[in-house]
């Protein structure tokens, strides 16, 4: 079982992705040539989306090891980057069993209609694996692993669930989908109550600017693409310590800054493709539930983040956090952790944010920076249980995307810096069995609310 759940992680989600939606495509009724064009435009979604993320760490990490190099920015906690995080979770035993466990506890709740979620983003599973192994490696159980795994999973259905009606009203051909996405879930309470907290502040709606506002406002500034050169051209500069190496270096600096205009420009056209493959497949499955489930009316497909994260405001708030993370890394008291390959990640905390602040530049900046500060302390906090699971999993594979320099820590913002896994290990690893009683009543309970609301829309 390790073997073959091993075999098909390793073929990546650019692979994996357009594999399983030809299958089920298939099985849900449409024909081969359907089917088949579903996955393979998804499948070159994730290709165009690894290749633009690529273009922004290829040439964002460069010119901010320069301005760690020149700045002496070095801090105790190593960036270890998504990739790194993920290799963890699938090398150990939590991960090479997660898929199933996950699959069938999403079964479970969907006979008990606890769940309106069918999460079929098997890739993004490394999330739950994630924080199973990290308490695995603490506790040095794999029951307590799997315990941490199964909470996480199930808290984060129940997320799904509750954010699905905002997220289909608030993103356009999003009708069906949900996400849940451990990562982006764990920010949604902050969303919530930041947005509430302002709304309450006196003036504030003079600053209901969203992306489209904010073009008209600022005519060319407001714009993705001209704010990802300038901030890139920013960023260049930074990596001159005299106006001569300043004029010497003038095109490397303009080319970095055309290089992030680009990314802010190509990821809303990459993410197009995701939507084109996923929508016939999105539609026949909740046709097909809907008709073998009794009351099922509402049933959502679970799919990555990735679907959204070309949203404008999502580009232009990401980028803005960008160079202002960097700062509180430095001045933060408590935090070690500096991050850089995880920059790479920032548009993954907004999709479940925009929903809430409804696409407001401002709310949505101000929630960034709050979970950040916080992102910041946490991946911290687990940085040495995160390093005790790296440094098994590379004692056992080998793998170098998994090796600390010595003398440092490792960490992620990518999960660790979530507030839902860090919840989970502390209640795991702290508390102990206090804190896995309360995690299973909280879990408990929040499946039996949510089937009783589930059942209220149905009945109404």
């Amino acid at each position: 079982m390790e073997q073959i759940f091993s075999y098909i992680i390793g073929l990546g989600a650019a692979v994996m992705m357009p594999l399983i939606f030809t299958v089920l495509g298939l099985c849900i009724g449409l024909n081969f040539n359907r089917s088949l064009m579903s996955g393979l435009k998804v499948g070159v979604g994730f290709v165009g989306l690894s290749i633009v993320t690529a273009l922004l760490t290829s040439a964002l990490g460069p010119a901010l090891n320069a301005v760690v190099g020149i700045y002496d920015l070095q801090l105790q906690v190593f960036d270890m980057g998504w990739p790194a995080a993920a290799a963890v979770a699938y090398n150990t035993a939590v991960g090479a069993f997660i898929i199933p466990v996950c699959l069938g506890v999403n079964l479970l709740l969907l006979f008990l209609r606890g769940t309106r979620t069918v999460n079929i983003d098997l890739w993004n599973y490394w999330h739950f694996a994630f924080i199973g192994a990290v308490v695995y490696f603490a506790s040095d159980s794999l029951l307590w692993g799997f315990f941490a795994a199964i909470i996480c999973y199930i808290i984060t259905l129940i997320i799904a669930d509750i954010t699905a009606p905002k997220f289909q009203s608030f993103y356009n051909g999003m009708e069906g989908i949900s996400i849940p996405q451990p990562f982006c879930a764990g920010f949604v309470p902050f969303a919530w109550g930041i947005n509430k907290a302002l709304d309450k502040i006196p003036g504030m709606e003079r600053l209901e600017i969203d992306a489209e506002g904010l073009k008209k406002r600022f005519g060319i500034m407001g714009e993705p693409l001209f704010l990802g050169v300038v901030v890139g051209i920013v960023i260049g500069c930074l990596t001159c310590t005299s106006g001569g190496e300043l004029v010497d270096k003038t095109p490397y600096i303009l080319g970095l800054g055309i290089k992030m205009g680009a990314v802010m420009e190509l990821i809303p056209r990459v993410t197009a493709l995701f939507i084109e493959g996923l929508k016939p497949i999105s539609d026949a499955t909740r046709e097909l539930i809907a008709r073998r489930f009794k009351g099922a009316q509402g049933l959502s497909i679970g799919m990555s983040p990735a679907l959204v994260i070309g949203h404008p405001t999502t580009l232009v708030v990401s980028l803005l956090l960008i160079p202002v993370t960097l700062v509180l890394a430095v001045v933060l008291p408590g935090n070690e952790f500096l991050p850089l390959a995880s920059l790479a990640g920032m548009f993954y905390v907004f999709p479940l944010v925009l929903p809430y602040t409804k696409g407001n530049v401002v709310k949505t900046f101000i929630v960034g920076l709050v979970v950040i500060v916080l992102a910041l302390l946490m991946v911290t906090n687990m940085a040495p249980f995160f390093t005790s699971a790296a440094h098994d999993v590379y004692a056992n594979t080998g793998d170098a995307a998994v090796a600390i320099p010595e003398g440092f820590l490792g960490g992620s913002l990518d999960f660790a810096g979530s507030p839902l896994a860090w919840i989970i290990f502390q209640c795991c690893h702290s508390l102990r069995y206090i804190g896995a009683g309360i995690l299973a009543i909280g879990a408990i309970a929040l499946v039996v609310w949510n089937r009783r609301r589930i059942a209220g829309q149905n009945a109404a």
